[in-house]
C-alpha cells in the first residue's frame, strides 16, 4: 500500500500546494475517497442481499460498478507509480488479485477485496490530513496583505511585496504580517501561534514582533526586519513540511523491500498455479484458486502501512505540543539516545544575569545603596549593570544627579554623586584587600558558588556587595532529573571557568561538565561522546552551538535561539521548554513500540494466512478479510499516536 509519501514529495515542487492545503480541494478529496469506498461496500451488500432476485447480467454489472468505484483511486495511483518508477507495487498486486478473483468466479470476494483496500486507503489519507493539520492551521493564520506606510501615506500591499526596512502599520486586533521591530506604539501581543503560550506578551518600542501573532490592544508601527519567506512563522511551516517528507530508516527499508517482495510474490503465484498439480495431485482449478488466495494474503499492505501512519501521527502530535521534528528519522532515533550534551547560557540558564545576593555594611541604608548604584549603573549597557539597575526595583532613579561617569572596560564604573566618589566593580578595582575582608570574606564563599561579585565603594569605604549569576531555568532541573531517570547521561559544555561550571552543574543535577570549552572544541567533545555512548544528543541555542548540533546524532535547538541553531538542529523546542525533550522521548518510544507491534503483527498474519492456504484450510473470503483487516488494524494502531 502506498504511504502517501509521493504526494508529499510532489508538493515540494507545486506552487499551488499552500492553496490546496487550505482550500476546498483538501477537504473534499479525502471525503470523496471515503465516500467511494463506502458506496462500493454498499453495492456489494445490496448485491449479496438481493443475489437470488437479480439477473446474472445485473449481478455482474453491480459488481463491476463496485470494482470501478472502489478501486479507481488506488488503481490509478498504482498504474501511475508503476509507469513512473518502472517498479511493481502493492496497488498492482491488489488489482491483479481482484481481477484474478473475478476470473475464477469469485466476484463478491474480489469486490470485497477492493472495498477493504479502498477503505484502508481512505484511512491512510485521513492520517495524512491529520498530520498536515498544523501546517493548514498555521497557513490560515498568515495574513495576505499589509498596511504599508510610504511617504506618510498608507497603502495596502501583498505581504510578499514587503521588503526589509519597510514600515507597516498594525492596528489593534490585527495579525502582524511579517517579522519586525516596533518603531512606534505599544501593545499586548498574542504569540500563541509561535510559542504556544496563551498569556499575551507586552511589547514596547524597539522590541521584536513576529508574523502570525496578534496585536491585541494597541496600534503599532513595525519596521520589517525579514523578508516574508524568511520569517519565524515560515520556518515553522517549512520545518513541519520537511519532517513529513523525510522518511525514517524503517520506512526507507520497507520501501526498498516492497519492490523485491512484489516480484517474489508474483513469481510464487505463477509457480503455485501449476506446480501443486504435479507435486501434490491438486486439480488445476484448485491450484489456480490457491494461487489467487496467495496473491491476496501475501501482499504486504499491512507491512507497508505499519510505519508511515505512525510516524506522521507522532510528528503531528509533537508539533501540536511545541516540539518540531525535522523528519521521521529523528522521531525514530530520539528514544535511542544514550547521552545528551547541553550548552549552558540560554539553554540550561536564562541567559541573563540576576542579582542573587546583596550584602550591605552595618549602619548603611539599603535603599540609599540601591538608589545610587542603580542610577550609576543605568549609565552603562553592560549586562551586569542592567541586572544591578533592575535590582533597584521601582525606586525613582531620576532623583539622583550622576556626574563624571567613566567606564573602565572589564573592571567597573566610576561616578560622582553629590560630591561623593563612587566606584562599582571588581575587587581589584575597588581595593582587593578591603574587598576580600568585607563581611568576613563572604565574597570568596559566593564566588565558589559560581557567582560574579561586584563591590560598591563610596569615597574610601566599601559599603555593599552584589552577587550575580545567570540563573538556571526552573524547568531545566526537572528535565535533567527526568533524563537521568531515563538512563541518559547528561553533560554540560560551557566556556565558563571551572568554578562557575562546577557550581552550575551541581545545581542543575548534571552528571558531568566540561569548562572553558570553545565553540570549535564543543564539536570535538561531541565526537568523543559519540565514540563513547554511540547515540548522542546536543541541546543549544546560539550560533556557536550550530557545529555541535550538526555533529550530534540528534541536534535539539531552543525555539528562541539563533537562526543558525534552528536551521542546523533536527528537533526544535518551540516553547524553550526543556522538559518537552523527555515528552518527545516518550513519544518516540511509543512510536517505535507501535511500529514494532505493527510489523510483527502484519508479518505474523501474512505467514499464518500463507500457511493456512498451503494446507488448504483457508478460503478466499477469509483470506480477504484476514489480509485487509490486518491493514486497517495497523493503520488504526498508528493513529493512536495522535492523542
Amino acid at each position: 500500500m502506498s504511504t502517501g509519501s509521493e504526494t508529499l514529495q510532489s508538493s515540494k515542487n507545486n506552487p499551488l500546494q499552500p492553496f490546496l492545503n487550505t482550500s476546498f480541494f483538501s477537504r473534499v478529496s479525502p471525503h470523496l475517497e471515503l465516500i467511494a469506498a463506502l458506496f462500493s461496500g454498499f453495492l456489494i451488500l445490496v448485491t449479496w442481499l438481493l443475489g437470488d432476485r437479480l439477473s446474472d447480467t445485473l449481478w455482474v454489472v453491480l459488481h463491476l460498478i463496485a470494482f470501478v468505484v472502489g478501486g479507481y483511486a488506488k488503481a490509478k495511483e498504482g498504474i501511475q507509480e508503476t509507469i513512473a518508477n518502472k517498479e511493481l507495487n502493492v496497488e498492482m498486486l491488489m488489482i491483479f488479485a481482484a481481477i484474478g478473483s473475478a476470473a475464477i468466479g469469485y466476484w463478491t470476494e474480489g469486490a470485497i477485496l477492493i472495498f477493504i483496500f479502498a477503505l484502508s486507503g481512505a484511512l491512510e489519507t485521513y492520517t495524512m490530513n491529520k498530520s498536515n493539520k498544523e501546517i493548514s492551521a498555521l497557513m490560515n493564520l498568515q495574513p495576505e496583505q499589509a498596511l504599508l506606510i510610504s511617504n506618510g501615506k498608507e497603502k495596502i500591499v501583498p505581504v510578499s511585496e514587503l521588503e526589509v526596512g519597510d514600515i507597516i502599520s498594525v492596528r489593534a486586533g490585527e495579525r502582524i504580517p511579517a517579522d519586525g521591530t516596533i518603531m512606534k506604539g505599544t501593545t499586548a501581543v498574542d504569540e500563541s501561534a509561535i510559542t504556544g503560550e496563551s498569556i499575551p506578551v507586552s511589547k514596547i518600542n524597539s522590541e521584536d514582533v513576529y508574523a502570525g501573532t496578534v496585536a491585541l490592544d494597541g496600534s503599532i508601527s513595525v519596521n520589517i526586519t525579514k523578508p516574508a519567506n524568511e520569517t519565524l512563522f515560515q520556518k515553522i511551516i517549512q520545518m513541519v513540511q520537511s519532517a513529513q517528507e523525510e522518511k525514517s530508516p524503517s520506512q526507507l527499508f520497507i520501501e526498498r523491500f516492497e519492490g523485491t517482495y512484489v516480484k517474489v510474490v508474483l513469481a510464487a503465484v505463477a509457480v503455485m498455479m501449476f506446480l501443486p498439480t504435479v507435486l501434490f495431485n491438486w486439480t488445476l482449478s484448485e491450484s489456480i484458486y490457491r494461487a489467487m488466495i496467495l496473491l491476496v494474503v501475501a501482499s504486504p499492505c499491512a507491512l507497508v502501512a505499519s510505519i508511515m501512519p505512525a510516524t506522521l501521527s507522532a510528528i503531528s502530535n509533537s508539533a501540536k505540543h511545541g516540539v518540531l521534528f525535522k523528519g521521521g528519522v529523528h522521531a525514530e532515533n530520539l528514544s535511542h539516545m544514550k547521552a545528551i550534551a547541553f550548552d549552558k547560557t540560554g539553554t540550561l540558564t536564562n541567559g541573563t544575569p540576576e542579582v542573587t545576593d546583596l550584602y550591605i555594611s552595618p549602619n548603611t541604608d539599603e535603599e540609599d545603596v540601591l538608589l545610587h548604584t542603580g542610577a550609576i549603573e543605568k549609565e552603562s549597557t553592560h549586562p551586569l549593570a542592567e541586572a544591578i539597575t533592575a535590582r533597584s526595583g521601582k525606586l525613582d532613579l531620576s532623583k539622583v544627579n550622576v556626574q563624571h561617569v567613566k567606564t573602565l572596560s572589564g573592571n567597573g564604573i566610576t561616578a560622582v554623586v553629590n560630591d561623593e566618589a563612587w566606584k562599582i566593580g571588581k575587587a581589584g578595582f575597588v581595593g582587593e584587600t578591603e574587598a576580600n575582608a568585607f563581611q568576613n570574606g563572604i565574597a570568596e564563599k559566593l564566588a565558589a558558588e559560581g557567582k560574579t561579585i561586584v563591590f560598591v565603594k563610596r569615597n574610601n569605604h566599601i559599603i555593599a556587595l552584589y552577587a550575580l549569576k545567570d540563573t538556571i531555568r526552573t524547568e531545566a532541573k526537572e528535565a535533567i532529573k527526568t533524563l537521568r531517570k531515563h538512563g541518559i547521561h547528561t553533560i554540560m559544555l560551557t566556556g565558563d571557568n571551572e568554578i562557575t561550571a562546577k557550581a552550575i552543574a551541581a545545581e542543575a543535577g548534571i552528571d558531568d561538565y566540561i569548562a572553558k570549552c570553545l565553540p570549535e572544541e564543543k564539536v570535538d567533545h561531541v565526537k568523543a561522546l559519540r565514540g563513547k555512548y554511540g547515540n548522542v544528543g546536543m541541546v543549544g541555542d546560539g550560533i556557536n552551538d550550530a557545529p555541535a548540533l550538526a555533529t550530534a546524532n540528534i541536534g535539539i535547538a531552543m525555539g528562541k535561539g539563533t537562526d543558525a541553531a534552528l536551521e542546523t538542529a533536527d528537533v526544535v523546542l518551540m516553547k524553550n521548554d526543556l522538559p518537552k525533550i523527555t515528552n518527545a522521548i516518550h513519544l518516540s518510544e511509543r512510536m517505535n513500540r507501535i511500529v514494532k507491534q505493527n510489523v510483527i503483527f502484519s508479518m505474523s498474519v501474512i505467514l499464518l494466512l500463507i500457511g493456512s492456504n498451503f494446507l488448504q484450510i483457508l478460503d478466499l473470503p477469509l483470506g480477504v478479510f484476514g489480509h485487509e483487516g490486518s491493514t486497517i488494524l495497523v493503520i488504526l494502531n498508528g493513529l493512536r499516536l495522535l492523542k
